[in-house]
């Protein structure tokens, strides 16, 4: 059972498991489209989303404005961001952590963290060195124009308010999330 904090908007789960099974994102860095999938059928196709201000790639500290490529979960959605909706995503992965603590920039507790909040089902520390709080979110009062010209995140994957909005339909806490 989902757990709601009715004073910051957030919805956290103890458990990330509560997502329906056959739906899953597929966020495609280079075409620049999220694919909404259940099962083996496309449900819809989300154009032009936006990545962040150095691209897609290995996310090496908090800060460097690249989105991290890797396998992911919706760890906590937030009704109320100031991007109109903030889909939280289970970054850092264990992938990451063990990246990161082979070239020393976390350390084995940061690993460990990292790798039982994924054995868990749960959201892994969101203040590391490797950074935290990536994300799909809206745009909420942002420019449109800015939105359409270039990469402007810090990491995060953005959409048109009205794309999140129709993409809020599918998406619970535990959502698969691949970004390729």
């Amino acid at each position: 059972m989902l757990l709601r904090n009715i004073l910051t908007g957030f919805c956290l789960a103890p458990c990330l498991c509560a997502a329906d099974p056959e739906v899953r994102l597929i966020i495609d860095t280079q075409t620049r489209n999220l694919e909404i999938v259940k099962g083996e059928e496309t449900l819809e196709v989300l154009e032009h989303v936006v990545i962040g201000r150095k691209g897609a790639g290995t996310k090496e500290y908090r800060g460097d404005d690249v989105t991290p490529l890797g396998n992911y979960r919706i760890g906590w959605i937030n009704e109320k961001s100031a991007f109109r909706k903030f889909f939280g995503l289970t970054y850092p992965n264990p992938d990451h952590a063990e990246k990161a603590l082979q070239k020393g920039r976390i350390d084995q507790d940061t690993y460990q963290a990292i790798v039982n909040a994924e054995f868990k089902g749960q959201i892994p520390p969101q203040n590391t060195d490797l950074g935290g709080q990536i994300g799909i979110h809206g745009l909420g009062s942002g420019s449109l124009s800015i939105h359409e010209t270039f990469d402007w995140t810090h990491g995060c994957i953005a959409l048109t308010n009205d794309q999140i909005d129709r993409l809020s339909q599918y998406v619970e806490t535990g959502t698969p999330v691949t970004v390729k």
